[in-house]
This record gives C-alpha cells, structure tokens and sequence, in this order.
C-alpha cells in the first residue's frame, strides 16, 4: 500500500534511518559457546522426559541438551533434525513457553525452565555454519511425489521423501518458498534472511525440485496430478482471511494483517514501507501480535490490539501478549469492531464491548472508539480453494484419501504451529512412503 490522497497519515519513513536495523535486528541473541553449556547443565535428562512428549516433533530433548554439554552441538543437530527438519526455524517462532519448556521440571519446580528453544537454536545454528547435513538420499525408486506448498509441511515432508529415494516436485503458488516462515513471521524472529537460508540448507539433499508461481486450481488440477505422480501431499495452508463483518472494513486504510507482514518481510529498505500514526489491530493470536508490534518498530505513535474475549483466550501466548506490551502496544480485551468510520479512508474504529457468557459471546449496547489511520485485520485465516473431491471437516481438508494426503494449517485436526507442520508433514512422508513401497 502506497501513500495518496485516500490514505493520509499512512507515510513512510517516520523514523530516522539508523532506527530500522536497529529495531528489526534479532530480538532474542543466541546464545554463545559458554552459555550453551551453563543452559544446559540445568536439564536434569529425566528417564520420562515429560519435555518430549510436549513437543509435537518428539525430539529427544534430553539427548541433544547432553549433547551440547559434553561439547558435540553438531551430534545435538542431528539429534534435533532427524524429528524435526526445520529445527532452526522452530527453534526461533515456537511458542515453547506453553510446549516443552513449560513441561519442563525445572519450570514446574523453580518457575524457570532450561532454555530448550534457545538451545536448540545453538546446535542447528553451529551445525549450519559448518555446513552439515547429515542426511543422504536413498537409492532411486523411481517414484515421483507432487507436493503442493512450500511451507513448513510441504518442506518436511518433501525431504522426508528424498531421503526416503523418491523425486519430488513442490510446487508454491508464491516467488519464494517457505510459506509462513518466509512471508508470515515477524521479521525479527527471523533475522538476516534466515528462513531462505534453512530451505537452501534443507534442499541440499538432492531430489527435490522447487516450481515457484505455480498455483492449484489455477495451473494445475488436482485430478492432473494424481494422474502423473504416484502419489500428492497438500500442504497450501490457509490462504484467506475471515472479514470483520462490520460496515467500512472495504475502506481504504484497512487491510488483512498477514498482507501487511509479507511486504514487510519481503521489502529491504523497511523506510519505504508505509505505516499509519494511530494503528489498530483487531484479533488475538500471533498474526496480531505480529502486525501490531512490527507497526510499532515502523513508527506508528499508537498501536493497539483489540480482541473480542479475554486475555485468556487469545490464542497468542502469554510471553507475546507481554512482549507486545513491552514494545509499546496495548492491547484490549472484551470488544468486538461495530464499524470502521470515515469518509474516504479509515479514520476510527468503533467497537462495543463484549461479555462471553455460557451462550456465547454478547454484544452491549456500551461502545468506544479508537481513532486509527491504518486496521489490520487479523481475525483468523481460512481454506480457499478446496480441491474437488477432497473432503472438508471443520473448514479444513480432512485425508488422506486415493493417493491424496494432506498436513499442515489446511488439514483438520492439530494447532495452527510451525512445529505442528512439520510432524504432519514428515509423518505424512512416511505413510506415502509406506504406501509407494508396497508396505
């Protein structure tokens, strides 16, 4: 969105220069060589690890951590890849506050648990550097696999398949793969280009072929896939935004929230990117947090989130609501967007608080209203485009069926995770597998 006369107050450039790099720059530091092995002298290596059955990859937690503390963080890499093949990025958007480390038994018996994710970030990290890839490809088996998106899922599990022998084609709808690591993180998780680093890194296997700008439905048909590969993994995620159904939400000024995080992780001089004075964000989960702080490092003067239930239910953590806050944003709870006014372009949000009682979620009579130049809609994202066929549980696909599987955001079942992904997309790698062979 450029600036015009339907837009004022979206401007670029509101801070100097120097401030961009700065306040994008890497807002958790690694850790060094001597702070690795202090981390993880605290894991107790518990016989029943509760650690790893929290993780939704299943990594052997307490065996890597040993790794990195007897010196081998290169051993502890392959420990972490050999689950979870996208550990680098994992290790850096996870919201392990609420998966491994809050089943950690230091944090239930000191509040402080062994820094798992930052740990796990040392060793793929070092063994990255080093350029090693542990994994070698299998003998041909002259299978061919179609698999669509070049997320987290589609990534998993296309190298899954490559160790496993199989060619496989993904095909991405976008320039670039790597689906919401690439376009749908806050740019300072994932400093210095990072998410193209790791599908480089993660496709020097060999046997997998990347075809950008191709779209389902679109280019190809789904029906034109499973007749020339033996078998097709769907992971195309969730393409659309659910709409505010309020009036003016087509106002110029307001916009889905997940649009305006991939400019901004696609445009290198982040002061050319327009930004409002009076920011409002309507919705709870990790896109808004996302949208609302990353407007905050642009300049905006007044960011704030506005969610319809409690802080309780938002679905971004705890640890993001508190880092949005940290950063300068407020955030609302118990009010749901009545209508966006303005004559032109947005100019204020009215909204009316909500009570979510036994039956649902209620409107009062009571309202306020935020002004705002600039409205991010991150009200949740949905399937576009269902494969005919397929069927659909829950507005996601629901599979496998004839030679089809599916994983990651698309697909029933399962939190809308980066980690999460990746498990459904590797294990959905061995069933096709299982499956080509005649298992």
């Amino acid at each position: 969105m450029t600036n015009s006369p339907l837009t004022p107050g979206i401007v670029p450039g509101r801070l100097p220069a120097a401030a961009y790099a700065a306040n994008f720059a890497d807002h958790t530091p690694p850790l060094d060589g001597h702070e690795a092995r202090v981390a993880a002298d605290r894991c107790y290596f518990c016989h029943d690890a509760p650690c790893i059955t929290a993780c939704p990859t299943a990594i052997d937690i307490p065996l890597f951590i040993r790794q990195i503390a007897t010196g081998t963080p290169e051993a502890a890499a392959t420990t972490i890849w050999t689950q979870n093949i996208l550990g680098g990025m994992c290790a850096r958007v996870c919201p392990t506050e609420t998966l491994c480390e809050e089943a950690c038994v230091r944090e239930a018996a000191e509040g402080k648990p062994v820094e798992i994710g930052q740990l796990q970030r040392f060793a793929t990290d070092v063994a990255m550097a080093k350029g090693l890839h542990p994994f070698e490809r299998a003998a041909a088996t002259g299978k061919r696999v179609a698999v669509v998106g070049a997320g987290p899922a589609g990534l998993a599990c296309a190298h899954r398949l490559a160790m496993h022998g199989h060619d496989v084609v993904v095909l991405e709808r976008r320039a670039k793969a790597g689906g919401l690591n690439e376009y749908g993180i806050a740019s300072y998780k994932a400093a210095g280009g990072f998410a193209q680093k790791e599908v480089d890194w993660l496709l020097s296997i060999g046997g997998i072929e990347i075809r950008t700008g191709v779209e389902l439905g679109r280019d190809v048909t789904l029906d034109q896939l499973k007749a020339d590969y033996d078998a097709v993994f769907l992971g195309i995620g969730l393409a659309g935004v659910n709409a505010l159904r309020a009036a003016g939400e087509d106002l110029p000024g307001v916009r889905d929230a997940v649009d305006f995080i991939a400019e901004l992780r696609q445009t290198a001089d982040l002061s050319t990117l327009p930004v409002g004075r009076d920011v409002v964000v309507i919705g709870g989960g990790m896109t808004a947090v996302d949208a609302a702080v990353q407007s905050k490092l642009l300049g905006a003067e007044n960011v704030t989130i506005v969610y319809r239930r409690g802080r309780e239910k938002m679905s971004a953590s705890g640890h993001e609501q508190d880092h949005a806050v940290q950063s300068g944003v407020r955030i609302i709870h118990n009010a749901a967007p009545a209508k966006v006014i303005g004559d032109g372009h947005a100019t204020a949000v009215e909204f009316a608080y909500t009570q979510d009682g036994p039956n649902g979620l209620t409107l009062s009579s009571e309202t306020f209203t935020l002004k705002a130049d600039q409205v991010f809609k991150a009200i949740g994202q949905t399937l576009t485009g269902a494969p005919d066929g397929l069927a659909v549980s829950g507005g996601k696909l629901a599979g496998p069926s004839a030679k089809v599987w599916v994983g990651g955001d698309c697909a029933a079942g399962g939190e809308d995770l980066t980690v999460t992904a990746v498990a459904e997309g590797r294990d959905a790698a061995e069933a096709i597998h299982a499956a080509l062979s005649g298992r």
